[in-house]
């Protein structure tokens, strides 16, 4: 039986996700007076960024590590069940924390008038 070593897995999980990232948002220019926009563009970077991705890692890691292992059971092999549940739930999970901070800082920037592109 393997044992799992949660730090580095959270580590490489998060690495993963972060190159997964979509990029950021794509701003139609016409009319836009840069100043303002890089002053809102911070802004609203600041408001992403309270989405919390490396705990969404976490606690999908540790609830895909109990699915796992259960079903390492039916099998006889619950190191490995609970490693790949836990690789598949804190990968999702990281992914889908990063899609909502990416969708928080459109939203943002939409919100102060900015037309996004993507």
């Amino acid at each position: 039986m393997q044992k799992l070593n949660i730090p580095l897995f959270v580590a490489i999980t998060a690495m993963a996700t972060a190159c997964a990232a979509h990029p950021d948002p794509i701003v139609d220019m016409q009319g836009v007076n840069p100043e303002r926009l890089a002053r809102d563009w911070e802004d609203c970077r600041g408001y992403s960024e309270e989405v919390k991705v490396s705990k969404g890692v976490v606690k999908g890691a540790g609830t895909g590590a109990g699915v796992g292992a259960i079903g390492g059971i039916i099998n006889g092999e619950v190191g490995r069940g609970a490693a790949t549940g836990a690789l598949i739930g804190g990968t999702r999970s990281g992914l889908d924390a990063d899609r909502v901070r990416q969708n928080v800082f459109k939203r943002c920037l939409r919100g102060r008038g900015y037309r996004i592109l993507n």
